[in-house]
């Protein structure tokens, strides 16, 4: 185990706002607040990764090139912020997929842990010291059969609110500031 604290972001209703299977930059727009969360959770040094489902590339609407992009377009945001994205994780299956390449049954689809489990292999970071925030129950399975804290972004964007004790966020928050002050500044 590393010695390293990440925080795990989803990307889409948690970083940047949801909009569906969009791949063009000029119409990706981060969650109010989520800089200045970003930049008290780096002071407090944890690094940053996305994890993040991409069902658009097993349906074909994008391509993995498409995306690349984006993780392109968002470590230049990050780095325009004196921040530094450290990992982008992406699923591209789905077990109904369109496209057969990448229609399967996986380990790293969330609520599945393999994104996680690939990034702190990569990065020797501490999963015990580490965070996901995501903004729907998927997300929270993802991060607790990781091992780390949770915490959900109550944006409303979850719609199956299929309660177990590993979709139990630890928090939940209205957005990334507010998940940034729990974990930094702890009571």
């Amino acid at each position: 185990m590393g010695s390293i604290p990440a925080i795990f972001l989803d990307k889409d209703g948690t970083l940047i706002r949801d909009v569906p299977n969009n791949t063009d930059i000029r119409h990706i727009e981060l969650t109010p607040h989520a800089m200045q969360g970003l930049r008290k959770l780096d002071k407090a040094g944890f690094r940053f990764f996305i994890i993040t489902n991409q069902r658009g590339i097993a349906d074909g609407l994008f391509t993995e090139s498409d995306l690349t992009r984006v993780k392109d377009f968002l470590e230049q945001i990050f780095a325009d912020n004196d921040l530094k994205l450290s990992g982008f994780y992406y699923c591209p299956h789905h077990p109904k997929a369109a496209v057969e390449q990448f229609r399967e049954v996986c380990d790293c689809r969330k609520p599945g842990p393999g994104l996680i489990r690939q990034a702190v292999k990569d990065h020797e970071l501490d999963v015990a010291r580490s965070w996901l925030i995501g903004d729907i129950l998927d997300d929270i399975e993802c991060g607790r059969r990781a091992g780390c804290r949770t915490i959900l972004m109550d944006t409303g964007n979850e719609t199956e609110w299929h309660w177990t004790e590993l979709r139990r966020p630890h928090y939940k928050v209205k957005n990334i500031l507010e998940a940034a002050r729990l974990i930094a500044d702890p009571i």
